[in-house]
């Protein structure tokens, strides 16, 4: 039972009495923020069940429009993005929303695997999760030196932190949509070709559309 007691005192709540650090924590919780996502994937048609367990676990931000996932069924994985993209671009409600989410049916992302990645966007204009080539020695899809433009090594990742890149594979990537409405077009697009000099030039649709990206000043992790 409470003791009798006369409030005299001014009180002030719990978050207002630490304002500073009540401001940060709302900022890093990204709530005010627009969110607003659409999933895209290019797709054979055919899903394993655990990749469909896996995305149907993924959490999405609250209180925000996510919208998709968008298939481009049965096309070249270049003419795939290309299509999604001019078809979000040209649509009105779509248009208007913020970020676009890249999956690809071999990959299992953790269920905060999203929420994770909205957390770099201020920074960089896309964010990927880290995944990895196919095989036993396949390689993590990071690629080149950023104080080396022009460099797609695969890069070794560093555990722990928001790693920048040149380019990324588009497994699980997070892109701002305003970035496309100053790439010129193409987008995505595959190469494997010969020079008239003999020598061969060859680039998947992820790298082409990085070069061009970093081009135009934009930045990846």
């Amino acid at each position: 039972m409470k003791e009798p007691r006369i409030l005299v005192a001014d009180t002030v709540g719990k978050n207002n009495a630490n304002l500073e650090e009540s401001i940060i924590r709302v900022d890093k919780s990204l709530m005010y923020e627009d969110l607003s996502t659409i999933i895209i994937c290019p797709t054979r048609g055919v899903f394993p069940t655990r990749v469909v367990q896996s995305w149907m676990r993924l959490m999405k931000p609250m209180n925000q429009l996510v919208a998709g996932p968008i298939f481009a069924e049965a096309m070249k994985v270049d003419v795939a993005y290309e299509t999604l993209i001019e078809y979000i671009l040209s649509n009105d409600y779509l248009s208007k929303f913020k970020y676009v989410l890249t999956i690809e049916e071999d990959n299992l992302p953790p269920s905060d695997g999203l929420l994770k990645l909205y957390k770099g966007m201020k920074e960089y204009d896309v964010v990927g999760g880290l995944y990895w080539g196919k095989g036993e020695n396949g390689f993590p899809m990071i690629f080149g030196n950023p104080e080396k433009p022009g460099d797609f090594a695969p890069q070794v990742p560093v555990a722990g932190t928001l790693q920048r890149a040149n380019g990324l594979g588009m497994g699980f990537n997070l892109f701002k949509l305003d970035m496309f409405r100053n790439i010129p077009r193409p987008w995505f697009k595959t190469i494997q070709e010969k020079n008239e000099d003999g020598s061969e030039v060859g680039n998947t649709q992820d790298i082409f559309f990085y070069k061009k990206a970093a081009e135009q000043g934009h930045k990846f992790a």
